[in-house]
């Protein structure tokens, strides 16, 4: 075993950056697969159900991630932990058997690879949305929402569509082969 040197941390901003290097460093081992689509209603929260249960289905661990950006509650007003946070508290949680939830009050909308630190125990971590992060992406394709495929060919690894004849460099799959989508995740990161 090598040997252990002391560090020195002078100022919290330090403390900060080597938290943030042993989050990345925990996530490196996990892939992280986002799902996007350019629109909405392509059915991306159908499909991620489906494959989530596929793969559970055959013993893998899912970690799961939604982008949100219209604003989101999952407190239930009147419960304990939102009291807590309507008198002011920055971060709540609960514990209960078999698990636990924290919500945590930020300035800004948190990076994808902080708030994938955070999920533990998994196999891989399948996303829906986040189409701007650097991350490899399923994209989402319905004839009726149009074609144009929004995912930069470097980070696109598949597309789930229900058009036929579609020509693209990336496996294509149809909408409904959730068996081929876990296939493909399992050979390309859990192999």
């Amino acid at each position: 075993m090598g040997e252990v040197l002391p560090v020195k941390i002078s100022q919290n901003s330090d403390i900060e950056n080597l938290r943030v290097v042993t989050e990345k460093s925990k996530l490196a081992d996990v892939p992280v697969v986002c799902f996007v689509a350019g629109k909405s209603g392509t059915g991306k929260t159908t499909l991620l159900e489906k494959v989530i249960r596929e793969m559970v289905g055959r013993g893998y661990e899912v970690g799961t991630i939604k982008s949100d950006t219209h604003g989101f509650e999952m407190d239930q007003p009147g419960k304990d932990t939102w009291r807590f946070a309507e008198a002011g508290a920055k971060a709540t949680a609960i514990i209960g058997p078999g698990k636990y939830a924290l919500i945590q009050k930020t300035q800004e909308k948190k990076d994808l690879d902080t708030v994938a630190s955070f999920i533990q125990g998994v196999d891989i971590i399948l996303v829906e949305g986040y189409k701007g992060a650097d991350k490899p992406k399923i994209e989402v394709v319905r004839r009726e929402k149009g074609t144009e495929i929004v995912s930069s060919r470097e980070n696109l690894i598949a597309v789930v569509t229900d058009v036929e004849g579609l020509s693209i460099e990336v496996p294509v799959l149809n909408i409904n082969d959730v068996e081929g989508v876990a296939d493909l995740l399992i050979k390309k990161y859990l192999s």
